[in-house]
């Protein structure tokens, strides 16, 4: 008996109810009324990597300019690394070489600038000075002409003071943040340009230590690619330069404005290297020279020759350089100079024929092109239309259509 009681303890133990839980699942590890233990370590963990993201994000806008230098004097370094190699090769020493190619460039631009610099200033100095008896015979020709009246070329100079005075003295300290600004980035450009080129091998032998030999070919090939395609943009600029130089002081010997050579050496270089707004800046020293020097005629005339140079320039001898140099189709280099203008501005008009060149080159490299089917769309047709026009060319490709259905169909294929 009392083994048969034992025996029904055990059953009744063996078939106990489970520990509560959800329909008698698995049983519950904390009160329902409460949230879960780890609910706060999630807050705090999502606290921090949201304050973490923050401040990482601001850091990358404070280091935006930092990044913008680094990029042009990478992009410097490639102009300029053909020159060092050359150097190399007859015998000299790479940090010779470097500081040789560095300096000389510097050493001419500073020729150019001192020698365009003082024309311009001279210009803008004789065209400040005459432009109140430029006003004078601009307002006697209107009263003329309109009979109405233009206030004094004095009291329109008051007036101007007093309404913008102060705004020009807020323009003229944010010049001198800006010219200080300038110093900075190109003394910064400057050191990280001239290191890139000394180091060379040795610096390409950094990176490529981090990486497996498979990628160190892939970086160095890369490398190769954004170094030819850089050489090459800045060959483009120069053809474009020598034409706009070329086209621009035959027309200024023609109408017969002084100092046409330097003139024209100026629009070409400061048009073709000085992105977006180079035209308007290289334009406008030749119309200043011709007003102040010949008159209105001869400056709208000199205007107008500007802006349809620039019209031929971007319709037919950019599209072709630039398609020559850089392997690009002239529709797809406009547009992406337009677009990376739009996006990252005077940099990025600069330096979209590269990038876009050098990442189509890496496609070129790396993508797997197949062969073209044979269609009429891929090609222009070679003969008179064919008869019926239209509707009979729908009917032959309706036909050819439903004859390849049939056939999949027969050989089993839905």
């Amino acid at each position: 008996m009392a083994d048969h009681d034992g025996d029904l303890d055990d059953g009744a133990t063996a078939t106990s109810p489970p520990p509560a839980g959800d329909d008698g699942g698995r049983p519950v590890l904390h009160d329902s009324k409460r949230p879960p233990r780890w609910v706060p370590r999630v807050l705090v963990m999502g606290a921090v990597a949201v304050f973490a993201a923050a401040w990482v994000w601001g850091a990358i806008q404070q280091l935006n300019t930092v990044f913008v230098y680094l990029l042009i004097a990478f992009f410097i370094a490639l102009a300029l690394e053909p020159i060092v190699v050359w150097l190399v090769r007859h015998g000299w020493r790479r940090g010779v070489a470097a500081g040789t190619a560095f300096f000389g460039s510097v050493i001419v631009a500073i020729v150019v600038l001192a020698m365009f610099g003082n024309l311009f200033v001279q210009q803008l100095v004789q065209l400040v000075g005459n432009l109140p008896g430029l006003y004078v015979r601009i307002s006697e020709s209107i009263e003329a002409s309109f009979d109405v009246d233009l206030p004094a070329s004095d009291d329109l100079l008051e007036q101007l003071l007093a309404e913008y005075g102060t705004d020009v003295a807020t323009g003229t300290l944010a010049i001198g943040t800006t010219v200080v600004g300038a110093v900075f980035a190109s003394l910064t450009i400057g050191l990280v340009t001239y290191y890139l080129m000394a180091a060379g091998p040795q610096f390409r032998a950094a990176v490529c230590r981090w990486l497996s030999p498979s990628r160190q070919t892939e970086v160095l090939r890369l490398w190769e690619i954004t170094q030819v395609k850089v050489s090459d943009f800045i060959s483009s600029r120069v053809v474009l330069a020598a034409l706009s130089a070329a086209f621009t002081a035959v027309f200024l010997v023609i109408v017969g404005t002084p100092y046409a050579l330097p003139l024209a050496l100026f629009t070409g270089i400061v048009s073709q290297f000085i992105p977006t707004i180079g035209t308007y800046i290289g334009g406008a020293l030749p119309v200043a020279v011709a007003l102040t020097s010949q008159g209105v005629p001869q400056a709208v005339a000199v205007l107008a020759f500007i802006i349809a140079y620039q019209q031929l320039e971007n319709l037919y001898f950019s599209p072709k350089v630039s398609a020559r140099a850089l392997e690009m189709n002239p529709a797809v280099s406009f547009v992406v100079v337009l677009a990376f203008g739009a996006v990252f501005g005077a940099l990025g008009a600069f330096l979209a024929l590269p990038i876009a060149a050098t990442i189509q080159a890496v496609a070129n490299t790396y993508l797997t092109r197949h062969e073209l089917v044979d269609s009429d769309m891929l090609r222009d047709p070679s003969g008179p239309a064919p008869k019926g026009g239209r509707r009979a060319r729908n009917l032959r490709a309706a036909r050819e259509a439903a004859r390849t259905v049939a056939e999949r169909r027969a050989d089993g294929i839905e």
